[in-house]
């Protein structure tokens, strides 16, 4: 592989990297449509990649969040049982389906992420203190000290992670845009405690898919390597960065970004037929 190709991978991913880190997302957003429109890899093959940067990512950010007390590892892992499951199931079918169907899922993941960061109204809701039960967690709150959330609507989360899952690992983009909603405004986990634990679990997801992806064949290990090492430099600077920064306008810029990211992909599929 040319050097100018591993320093566009690794920018790529120093880039994904930062903005997973300071979001929750994973950073897959900007691998899969930089890894189809602009490295020409078929939608299997750009998930396959993508899912490895998530997991170098992953580890970066989780590295600074967990001693910082935000990520919460018995809630992700608690999550994550389902989740796994999902990334399974996605990734089996990512390999079996036709790429059109693949690139339709991602555009509608984009967008739908593209719109809910847009939209000015960001809702966050508040958590509902703990009195001490198994659905109890503690957290280390803004002011220093730590305060409990207790886990509201249970019923909603292992439907919604199998989903995650399967979203994750079909487009290779990583499951926060599903998670952190999903813990925030359905279960109440406070909003910097679902963004950090959202970056710790969409690693162990990505896993999950990427092993079945290698097993097929499919990863590009000479892309992933790249991407890996340029994820896990700018995942660790973003976990730096969001302790720094107020992100709402950042992240309603982002937002329009991807919507006209996902309007390039729908182009793509247009190429497909």
């Amino acid at each position: 592989m040319e050097l100018i190709i591993i320093a566009a991978l690794i920018l790529v991913g120093i880039l994904a990297g930062i903005l997973g880190g300071v979001f929750g997302l994973g950073g897959g957003v900007i691998f899969i449509p930089v890894l189809i429109l602009i490295f020409g890899l078929k939608p299997d093959e750009a998930a396959a990649i993508s899912l490895v940067g998530i997991i170098a990512g992953s580890l970066g950010s989780t590295s600074v969040q967990v001693t910082s007390g935000k990520a919460n590892v018995r809630l992700g892992l608690l999550l994550e049982i389902a989740s796994v499951v999902g990334a399974i199931v996605g990734a089996s079918l990512a390999i079996w389906m036709d790429d059109v169907f693949v690139l339709v899922v991602l555009i509608a993941v984009l967008a739908f992420t593209g719109y809910t960061m847009s939209r000015k109204d960001r809702r966050t809701a508040e958590p509902v203190e703990g009195n001490g039960d198994r659905l109890s967690f503690e957290y280390a709150a803004d002011d220093g000290t730590t305060k409990t959330f207790r886990l509201q609507h249970m019923s909603y989360a292992y439907p919604a992670c199998i989903g995650a899952g399967i979203v994750s690992s079909l487009t290779g983009i990583g499951g926060g845009a599903i998670k952190v909603p999903l813990m925030n405004l359905v279960m109440r986990v406070p909003i910097k405690v679902a963004t950090s634990t959202s970056s710790y679990m969409v690693g162990i997801t990505a896993l999950t898919g990427a092993l079945v992806y290698a097993t097929s064949g499919i990863l590009i290990t000479d892309y992933a390597a790249g991407i890996a090492i340029g994820a896990l430099i700018g995942s660790v600077m973003g976990a730096f960065i969001v302790k720094k920064i107020d992100a709402k306008h950042l992240k309603r810029y982002f937002g329009y970004v991807l919507i006209a990211v996902s309007l390039l992909m729908l182009y793509k599929v247009g190429g497909y037929t």
